[in-house]
């Protein structure tokens, strides 16, 4: 069912939702008023205007300002799209503008995903798009597929096996899995068998916890080995599964960017794995949908991807 029906539609003009947007970026109704040019009531008739519309306060007054409802947090992005949508309508070549946009591009990504993001592309990004935002949260699996599907996030980064009917994805780059271990282990040195593999306590993220599984399925004419694996702890985040490994004899097969990236701060070896050799593509999901903002964004994001 649709969240406001035609009666509705017909009350909306663009300038409310500036206000909008406004709003949930300054929460001050006097900073929004100087932004846009506006008198302070004119801002408070349309925050009216707004709440009897969407049948919600959404913008609550605390002492350090404005502060949104999750109904507003939810219409954010929605409302940022629209606006963009707008802008490319009445712009003489139909498409996004960075250097004029104004939009936030909320995204999700997984501790890999979010390594994705570092100074460069940040400046690419600021050098593009000066008056754009992007807002980064810490989010896997179903939990950032339904983020997306509600409208709460533009985009999710991260490993996607197979989507949902009204999703799409991008493939940002490929990755392979290693073995780390810390570099005085031992027994462990410079390479290691299957049967050690096997044998040594494991420290594995909480999506790989399941011995026939640890890895995902098979990619390619080298499958995972299958059987007992010695599980030593199972953690939430990579980064503490290399942290764990450096100060103990166990080890991690993990992605060999982010074991790289970290080896020498925390004093790992970076091992082949032993007898497979199993790739995994990092992807940017998101609604099968229109958007020529969130194609630039995630052609940025693809960019950053091939530069690493």
């Amino acid at each position: 069912m649709s969240d406001i029906d035609n009666d509705d539609i017909r009350r909306i003009d663009g300038g409310l939702l500036l206000v909008f947007r406004e709003l949930i970026r300054r929460r001050r109704t006097t900073a929004v008023a100087v932004h846009l040019g506006l008198s302070q009531s004119a801002v408070s008739h349309a925050l009216g205007r707004l709440r009897d519309l969407f049948g919600d306060p959404l913008f609550l007054r605390r002492p350090h300002g404005l502060e949104p409802t999750n109904r507003a947090l939810e219409l954010a992005p929605r409302i940022e799209a629209l606006i963009d949508m707008m802008g490319a309508a009445v712009r003489s070549d139909h498409g996004f503008d960075p250097a004029r946009s104004g939009r936030t591009f909320n995204l999700a990504a997984t501790e890999y995903g979010v390594g994705l993001i570092d100074g460069a592309f940040v400046t690419r990004f600021r050098n593009a798009a000066p008056n754009a935002t992007f807002a980064l949260q810490h989010m896997r699996g179903f939990a950032a597929l339904d983020a997306l599907r509600r409208g709460l996030i533009d985009a999710a980064l991260g490993r996607f096996e197979s989507l949902p009917t009204g999703f799409a994805s991008q493939n940002l780059l490929e990755d392979r899995y290693c073995v780390v271990a810390r570099r005085d282990h031992p027994t462990i040195q410079g390479s290691i068998s299957l049967g050690r593999w096997m044998r040594t306590g494991h420290i594995f993220a909480s999506a790989y916890s399941h011995d026939d599984e640890i890895l995902g399925p098979a990619v390619g004419e080298d499958p995972m080995p299958t059987g007992r694996v010695v599980t030593t702890a199972v953690v939430p985040r990579w980064e503490m599964a290399l942290e764990l490994v450096a100060g103990s004899d166990s080890i991690a097969t993990c992605p060999r960017r982010l074991a790289e990236q970290r080896a020498q701060a925390l004093g790992l070896q970076v091992l082949d794995p032993p007898g497979f050799t199993q790739t995994w593509t990092l992807a940017a999901a998101r609604r099968d949908e229109a958007d020529p903002g969130l194609d630039w964004f995630c052609g940025l994001l693809k960019d950053a991807g091939s530069a690493l």
